[in-house]
């Protein structure tokens, strides 16, 4: 069985896989800009643009994920509650205290970003606040705190940044190809032969299932850290019944939260799309079902 140190080395090694990946998916998306438009300016400034975009990425994508929630900073002095929580477990994880973010609404939630434990963010709801008791929120908390001991919060805040543009990139060049330039690099392209053809087509194809892709790597990056979390928050409290209450009550809530989307979505405790937590869409949900968590807490 891996240990906690091969998993923090697993998550550092899959964050420079995904940003390699995504530099690799935009220099394929410029090489076929330039091609279709036989002006290789086009692959040079989609290089540049990619190692941008994944350099702020790494740097910035926590403060994006931030503003995307609404989330604002709170003081010790304003939530001293919140704070001595936050306080309490990361000495217990044996990392510096996160900065706490809030977001304005009644749904309760949280999650947890930055980049390493030095420079990372624990966001609350006013919901989660309001509707937790003390031993749920401390298990709500210790989740979070180690989705951040464990360097799950990198991979998955570059997640939502890179995947992000990697479906935008890929919606504009459909959009670009079928709409824009198609006929004139059509014409061109058919002058070049069948496997100028096959190449055309398969680069189309490429672009069409991009975010399909998007979709699946936050399926299979999601899942299993969900877990690892609960059991290492628990571990954290000493107290498993703490987060499975919480789940129950988060997952029973039926409030909307409102700055919550698709690109955010895996990095919630719980799901927050209402719509993802049935049955029926479990299969294709960025978290493996509640009721699994909360028998899994239950048999520690």
């Amino acid at each position: 069985m891996a240990s906690m140190f091969d998993l923090i080395r697993s998550n550092k090694r899959n964050s420079f896989l995904l940003m390699s990946f995504f530099v690799l998916i935009f220099a394929a998306m410029g090489y076929l800009v330039a091609y279709l438009y036989n002006d290789y300016f086009w692959f040079g400034f989609f290089l540049v643009v990619a190692f941008l975009i994944t350099f702020f990425a790494y740097q910035y994508s926590d403060s994006i994920v931030l503003k995307l929630s609404l989330a604002k900073p709170v003081t010790e002095q304003e939530n001293p509650y919140l704070y001595n929580v936050i306080d309490g477990l990361a000495i217990a994880a044996g990392i510096p205290a996160p900065r706490a973010y809030i977001i304005e609404d009644g749904a309760p939630n949280a999650f947890a970003t930055g980049r390493d434990p030095k420079h990372a963010v624990i966001c609350v709801t006013t919901g989660l606040l309001e509707k937790m008791n003390r031993l749920e929120l401390e298990g709500v908390i210790a989740h979070e705190m180690s989705h951040i001991k464990n360097y799950d919060i990198r991979f998955m805040t570059m997640v939502t940044v890179l995947v992000g543009t990697v479906a935008l990139l890929s919606d504009w060049l459909r959009r670009s190809f079928f709409w824009g330039g198609g006929r004139r690099s059509s014409r061109r392209v058919a002058t070049k032969g069948p496997a100028a053809l096959i190449f055309v087509a398969l680069a189309i194809l490429a672009a069409v299932l991009a975010p399909l892709l998007a979709k699946l790597i936050q399926l299979a990056i999601s899942r299993q850290r969900e877990y690892l979390a609960d059991a290492s928050g628990a571990i954290l409290t000493r107290y498993p019944e703490g987060l499975a209450s919480a789940l129950e009550k988060i997952t029973a809530d039926t409030e909307p939260l409102e700055v919550a989307n698709k690109a955010t979505e895996h990095l919630y405790i719980v799901n927050p799309l209402i719509e993802h937590r049935s049955m029926l869409n479990n299969l294709f949900s960025t978290h493996p079902p509640a009721e699994e968590r909360i028998r899994r807490l239950r048999s520690m």
